[in-house]
């Protein structure tokens, strides 16, 4: 190698030697890697569509989708009752809340704390073997870090283990640290459960807690993000964009949410609240009644139906004016405040006259219906100000663009939200960007670099503007990969009756998903091997009490939207589903509603998750098998390269 090294690869082995200084540092670093390399794969977890629902997201997460009780059962077997599984696996889940349950009923809560630790012990053991020491050692908690690395480390030289453990134990309880040293394992037990998070999408809207959600999202120890066009249209919202704000906050409204923004994230909406009571008094509102659950304050209700009905006349009127400058959209047929016959009560859509129930509009102005009234533009102009200072949403945002995209492919599996956008044939439809067609991959990496641009760029705002037009149109744009419907029927939907204009024509990718020539063809397209590939795909519920499967063309193609958010488990008939991959397979799990964390502690009834073993693998996956282990075996032969400049005097080692 010496001889034809040239000055580049000198230059790459010189900046390595500082970290191996020596012949033995290299060889070490080698070996250790080497050892990584034959390790079982860590398990990944795969989330979607969750909607706000952060209570069943956090309980989903903590049990790893049933992974903490499969743990248990591979454990303890016959040997411990199922009731004090229930315990343990509750106790893992919730230790800070459970352990205030135990404390008031135990009457020997020492003997309690003995075969508690010991269980925890023994479960954190086994979590922690398919692990190398360092990746344990560095998620252990500080404070018990060496107990913890004492008692789940084999010592062959002990000949009394027993006694060493138990002493370890004991004195842990005489100290009275055994509450935060349950807990602390506890933790690290989660933690462990699972090496590496996915959630294909849709955190935000319907349910009231994404900012709990992002809160928890942010701390995970390794998670990835593709967005979903609920979590674009809050980017786009976040980066300043009016007609995105009028989404969200409409949502927010629609679903009784609005707590989500001036609670959860002291989004100031008194300006809009202040503006909707005096200009909608007296209007006809009856189209936008708030569909509630049980936490919503009633009192609330006509405020928040009047601010509801502003809002989205505003929005209306804000898309407008971005279809009106984006004619490459192709989304003219939205446009539809001036099609309004006000005399009659009437609309045109698609040629077509229908009866509206409301034409109560005090601000839109049928001479130029899209724009802002001058009171609505203040209202705007303040809303703008509001989500581009809240402090916590533009943490989140910054959070989804560094962990997320449009599409993810990792470890054979193709990650994304919605479809690939296809025409009948099964050909990739190409779409007008500014000017320039694009599809298939191309589309996705276009759209998410003009996303980019739309929240980051401050110096051109031009740029900035085209950016977050596109966000918009990735949340309800007829091409767009993650909303992939020929149209989002809002405007329908609240002002015409007949059921027929409500329809929304779903991309023709979801009638060609059970065809492999397809599927194939998706899977090379974003350069992964179609003979061991799988696509994790979101975005449409999957209607299981229909007898609808979220396994697609013979378990190449999982769709595990199953109705997170409570607003569809009437359509789905369960609460979600969830995919778990480890080094012996892949199983999807089917979850049942969630009843309230509270009882999950009280009843310790975790929620039921029926799992089916989608893949076997012949022989048990290996770190060596995964995307990591491509990097690790980048890492050995750099590391190669320069023991041989050492050998050959290339290099001259460094005396430490």
């Amino acid at each position: 190698m010496g001889e034809f090294m040239n000055e580049l690869e000198l230059n790459f082995l010189k900046s390595l030697s500082t970290q191996y200084p020596t012949i033995a540092s290299a060889s070490t670093e080698i070996i250790n890697l080497q050892s990584i390399l034959n390790l079982p794969k860590g398990t990944e977890h795969f989330m979607t569509d969750i909607h706000g629902e952060s209570e069943q997201f956090n309980h989903i997460l903590k049990n790893g989708s049933g992974s903490v009780r499969r743990k248990i059962n591979e454990e303890f077997g016959n040997t411990m009752s199922e009731r004090d599984k229930k315990a343990l696996a509750t106790l893992i889940y919730y230790p800070k809340e459970k352990l205030d349950i135990v404390l008031q009923s135990e009457d020997n809560i020492e003997d309690w704390y003995k075969i508690t630790l010991h269980r925890l012990v023994q479960i954190t053991k086994r979590v922690a073997s398919k692990y190398t020491r360092s990746k344990v050692r560095k998620a252990l908690p500080s404070d018990f870090a060496y107990i913890i690395e004492e008692l789940i480390t084999e010592k062959a030289e002990l000949s009394d283990k027993e006694a060493y453990y138990n002493e370890i134990i004991h004195t842990i309880i005489r100290l009275d640290r055994a509450q935060e040293f349950i807990t602390a394992l506890s933790f690290l037990i989660q933690r462990l459960v699972i090496d590496h998070l996915h959630i294909v999408g849709d955190i935000y809207d319907r349910g009231p807690g994404p900012h709990i959600i992002l809160d928890t999202l942010s701390e995970y120890h390794s998670v990835d993000v593709q967005w979903g066009n609920h979590d674009v249209v809050w980017m786009g919202a976040a980066s300043g964009h009016g007609a995105c704000i009028c989404n969200v906050i409409r949502m927010a409204a629609r679903y009784g949410n609005l707590a989500t923004l001036e609670e959860g994230y002291g989004i100031n909406l008194i300006p809009l609240a202040t503006f909707a009571l005096t200009t909608y008094a007296d209007a006809d509102c009856n189209a936008f009644r708030v569909h509630y659950d049980n936490d919503y304050n009633t009192k609330d209700l006509a405020l928040d139906t009047r601010m509801h009905k502003a809002i989205t006349i505003m929005q209306f009127k804000l898309e407008g004016q971005v279809i009106r400058r984006n004619p490459c959209f192709e989304m003219e047929d939205r446009l539809l405040l001036d099609r309004i016959d006000y005399e009659k009560g009437t609309v045109l859509i698609e040629g077509r006259e229908y009866k509206m129930n409301d034409v109560d509009f005090p601000t839109v102005n049928p001479e130029d219906p899209y724009a802002l009234s001058r009171e609505e533009m203040e209202v705007m102009k303040r809303l703008i100000k509001a989500f581009m200072n809240c402090e916590k949403l533009q943490k989140h945002v910054r959070f989804l663009f560094s962990k997320g995209g449009l599409y993810k492919a990792y470890n054979s599996n193709l990650l994304y939200h919605g479809c690939v956008p296809m025409d009948e044939e099964g050909n990739f439809l190409k779409v007008n960007v500014f000017g320039k067609t694009y599809s298939g991959r191309a589309l996705y990496d276009v759209l998410e670099h003009y996303a980019r641009r739309g929240y980051y760029s401050k110096h051109h705002p031009e740029e900035k503007m085209k950016g977050q037009d596109i966000m918009w149109y990735i949340w309800a744009g007829p091409k767009s990969p993650v909303f992939g419907k020929d149209k989002m029927a809002t405007f329908e939907r609240y002002f015409v009756a007949d059921k027929e204009t409500h329809k929304e024509q779903k991309n023709a990718y979801y009638r060609l998903l059970d065809k492999e020539e397809i599927i194939n063809k998706i899977l090379e397209e974003f350069g992964l091997d179609t003979s061991e590939s799988h696509i994790v795909n979101g975005h449409v519920p999957v209607e299981a009490k229909k007898g609808e499967s979220p396994i697609k063309c013979g378990g190449k193609l999982f769709i595990i939207d199953g109705g997170f958010s409570k607003a569809y488990q009437g359509k789905t008939g369960i609460a979600g589903y969830t995919l778990v991959c480890n080094s012996y397979g892949m199983r999807l799990v089917a979850h049942e509603p969630f009843e309230s964390a509270e009882s999950a502690i009280k009843k310790e009834s975790d929620i039921f998750s029926d799992s089916v073993i989608v893949e076997t693998m012949k022989q048990r996956l290996r770190v060596a098998d995964t995307d990591i282990g491509a990097e690790i075996r980048e890492r050995i032969r750099a590391l190669e390269g320069l023991l041989q400049a050492y050998r050959d005097g290339s290099l001259i080692e460094k005396s430490i």
